[in-house]
């Protein structure tokens, strides 16, 4: 309890410093880098995970909630974008494990785990199972999610001039309570279903789709409140920084390094396909890279919202990569691996 309330008080002091100095996202990126400074400097950090679930299940009602027969129906024109990507996270892996292993020396299981854009905890699962080094595929996909989240907003900022002081929703004072209380029963009840039928990213997707019900049915007519996004921000923004507690400094040259290169192969792809679908006008240009981006799906929500962005394309196209790497990962794993685990 300790740790956690030393770690809560470091998160807050991020936001404090970021709204200070009037930088963006204090609520996320306030957390992420005090935190990740705290613990370079060794001191013991440690999130809530029951808590940050329950943070992620805002972010899958902000979703479902905006969903309407409308743009439903239009969802069904995603598919020539949706198409590219199984082609992304084949290019992914055709660079990225040559690179982690050829260059920084790691065994196939944990070069391809880590290389895998997929969900974290999912990907450790996989990889410990083949084999592959947890604590090194840990620190590579907090790295990937962290530089991410980090260069988006300056991107979105400097190429589309995107306004990153947008409330990301009405005061909870202005929203009937009847309809923050079916948000609250769509939040626990759609997660926890989720989760006992096994639907990968419950935490999100249970409420998306609990939410997305209602709404299509017009009982739901609001997105959860601006102070309840600030506090998802503000834990996943925590839980970002404290996957480096208690880093080497043999780790931080090796494994962050490693990632941190990975990163900008993934940011220089992402932009990429983002131009190639942008000349061929099948999507906008900012709403193609937050699609695209290799990032964590609850960050990369977080950034739609703020942004006005077309939350059903971007959620779309995540939810399909991760589907994709989840149930195809293990597969090509076997396929691909030089020497097959016993």
């Amino acid at each position: 309890m300790t740790r956690m309330a030393l770690t809560f008080a470091i998160a807050l002091c991020g936001v404090g410093v970021f709204t200070a100095l009037g930088l963006p996202l204090p609520w996320l990126l306030g957390p992420i880098f005090a935190c990740l400074i705290a613990a370079l400097a060794g001191i013991p950090l440690k999130g809530h995970a029951p808590t940050n679930q329950v943070m992620r299940t805002i972010l899958g009602v902000a979703v479902g909630a905006t969903l309407t027969p409308v743009i439903l129906a239009s969802m069904t024109s995603y598919w020539p974008t949706l198409l590219m990507i199984p082609v992304m996270v084949a290019v992914i892996g055709a660079i990225g494990v040559p690179y982690f292993m050829r260059l920084w020396g790691f065994d196939f299981p944990t070069a391809y785990y880590s290389t895998m854009p997929g969900g974290l905890q999912d990907m450790l699962v996989f990889g410990e199972e083949a084999g592959g080094n947890v604590r090194t595929m840990s620190l590579v996909h907090a790295t990937r999610v962290l530089v991410i989240v980090v260069a988006l907003p300056v991107l979105l900022k400097t190429v589309w001039d995107a306004d990153l002081t947008n409330p990301p929703g009405v005061p909870a004072t202005t929203i009937p309570w009847p309809q923050l209380a079916l948000m609250a029963f769509c939040s626990i009840a759609g997660w926890q279903v989720a989760k006992r039928a096994g639907l990968f990213g419950a935490s999100i997707l249970g409420p998306l789709i609990a939410a997305g019900i209602f709404a299509m049915a017009e009982l739901l007519q609001h997105r959860p409140p601006a102070e309840a996004i600030w506090a998802a921000q503000f834990f996943i923004g925590m839980t970002v920084g404290t996957k480096y507690a208690g880093i080497t400094v043999e780790e931080l040259r090796r494994d962050v390094t490693a990632a941190v290169g990975f990163c900008l192969i993934l940011i220089v792809l992402t932009v990429i396909f983002a131009e190639v679908i942008y000349q061929l006008g099948l999507a906008p240009a900012m709403e193609t890279v937050l699609a695209f981006a290799p990032g964590g799906q609850a960050e990369l929500t977080v950034l739609a919202i703020i942004v006005g962005a077309d939350l059903s394309f971007v959620i779309a196209h995540h939810v399909l990569r991760i589907f994709i790497v989840i149930m195809g990962a293990p597969v090509a794993a076997r396929v691909f691996n030089p020497k097959p685990q016993d």
